[in-house]
């Protein structure tokens, strides 16, 4: 049996680290699905690199509480700190790519709102709703995959807003399906980049104004072999293809 893992904030952990309370979703999983009773173990992270191996105490109707036994293993925060991009996508698919970006690594997810893209958020509630969908997406990937730090979700943020900030990155690459420059050439083979970011763009791909717009606020453009990916497919691919020369996925 693998481990039963379950988050909780920095803040719902005792200032001693001795003990731990389980918020509501957590304490409806591990009484209604797995069943626990008090005395059972289970794994507790907090989001922040930390896990901790506990003994369950408690069991209330939206709490529950148990006590550490000791600080354990986790799996290592990546050496890369990478940010994707992606333009938005629809329901399923931009789900697809909050879970597969936590597993592979990422440690920040930022939703783009751009010109073709087939999803329009009607207000800042719409936004909201989205934003917690998907940040409830990453944490279920979380316990899934044995990160104990948090990937970092945005609120969504317009592509002009995006490409023109001043970003603390070594580099910045926009993946496009045309007119770009390959892989290793975006960075050359002696760089050794620790912050990168990689836009990914929607389901109707970029239009020619927002490339033009990229190119000239310093992004670089790169084209992967010509070939026409998927939009979730492209922005997987991307976090995968960056962990691997830079990362940890070796």
């Amino acid at each position: 049996m693998g481990r039963r893992r379950f988050y909780a904030p920095p803040e719902a952990f005792a200032a001693t680290r001795a003990a731990v309370t389980l918020g509501a979703t957590e304490t409806r999983h591990l009484r209604n699905v797995l069943r626990l009773t008090p005395g059972d173990e289970l794994f507790v992270f907090d989001g922040q690199g930390n896990e901790y191996r506990c003994s369950l105490v408690a069991i209330g109707a939206d709490s529950s509480t148990a006590d550490i036994i000791e600080l354990v293993p986790s799996q290592a925060m990546s050496m890369l700190d990478l940010t994707l991009a992606v333009g938005l996508l629809k329901g399923e698919k931009f789900d697809l790519v909050v879970q597969k970006a936590t597993e592979l690594g990422v440690q920040h997810l930022l939703p783009v709102i751009t010109r073709r893209a087939d999803v329009k958020l009607r207000n800042d509630q719409d936004a909201a709703r989205k934003l917690t969908r998907w940040r409830r997406i990453a944490q279920e990937a979380l316990k899934q995959c044995g990160r104990a730090d948090a990937m970092e979700i945005e609120e969504p943020v317009e592509f002009s807003r995006l490409v023109s900030r001043d970003l603390n990155h070594d580099l910045r690459l926009l993946f496009a399906e045309r007119d770009g420059s390959s892989f290793e050439q975006a960075y050359g083979p002696s760089a050794k980049p620790s912050r990168i970011i990689a836009l990914v763009g929607p389901e109707g791909g970029w239009s020619n104004d927002e490339v033009r717009e990229a190119q000239q606020a310093g992004w670089t453009i790169v084209t992967l072999a010509g070939r026409t990916l998927r939009a979730e497919t492209a922005a997987i691919v991307v976090a995968a293809l960056l962990q691997h020369r830079f990362g940890d996925l070796t």
